[in-house]
């Protein structure tokens, strides 16, 4: 059988909007195709073996809980997400989580707290919020999708030479509100604001993220179709709701 082993990284710390639900999704669409998952969750104090695992999921979380984080990610976590993600390994990071991968986040009253580094990216506070339902469409590399979700962040994120947008901004804000990005791609990473939970109203996006993790463990895979036509209806709503009229 088909197996692919999925770790929750502060599954009881990084939970808002509904992003454990990126996680349920990839259950029950690898269960739907008679592909084993197992979920893992590692928090605070947990000793994090990357090898063991196929897929990190890391959801978004307000300021002070990310800062909450700092010390445990600097006592090993951190050293082992960096070597994961340049071994390939596939990330899904929501919003907070994904700006953990990036270098740090400065406040917007200058407070500067150092992150994970495994992107190269940073991210700066604002006092106004970037909030509400969005759309981007991924580059041509990952197939051009386009993907709506919600947006909830203060913070605007900048992205470095060593990474590329994961789509174009189409409504809403993205990664600052000022460039037209949105999210981040470097090798097997899938980081983006998109809270909502993203991937139920974003199927495609959802086998685009299993299948680059089931053609790294079994090349020769071929991944069964599913009758996505409620999560499409759901999906052609939201995006005909946002296209410019």
């Amino acid at each position: 059988m088909y197996e692919l082993k999925i770790c929750h990284l502060y599954p009881d710390i990084l939970n808002l909007y509904g992003d454990r639900g990126n996680i349920i999704c990839m259950q029950k669409r690898m269960e739907w195709r008679g592909i084993k998952a197992e979920v893992t969750g590692i928090s605070v104090g947990d000793a994090l073996n990357y090898d063991d695992y196929d897929i990190f999921f890391i959801g978004g979380g307000q300021d002070f809980e990310q800062g909450v984080l700092l010390k445990d990610l600097a006592d090993g976590k951190a050293k082992a997400i960096r070597a994961a993600v340049e071994e390939e390994k596939v990330f899904l990071a929501i919003c907070g989580g994904y700006q953990m991968l990036g270098s740090y986040y400065k406040t917007w009253d200058g407070k500067q707290c150092d992150f994970i580094g495994a992107l190269d990216l940073y991210t700066v506070g604002h006092k106004d919020r970037m909030i509400g339902n969005y759309m981007y469409q991924c580059s041509e590399e990952d197939g051009g999708i386009v993907v709506v979700g919600f947006e909830n962040h203060s913070g605007k994120t900048y992205l470095g030479d060593k990474v590329r947008p994961m789509g174009k901004v189409l409504s809403g804000n993205g990664n600052n509100g000022e460039d037209g990005t949105e999210g981040a791609r470097y090798k097997n990473v899938f980081a983006t604001y998109s809270h909502g939970s993203l991937l139920p109203k974003n199927p495609k996006l959802a086998d685009y993220i299993l299948k680059t993790a089931l053609k790294r463990k079994y090349p020769n895979i071929n991944l069964e179709e599913l009758d996505d036509t409620f999560e499409n209806n759901a999906h052609d709503y939201m995006e005909h709701r946002l296209s410019p009229k």
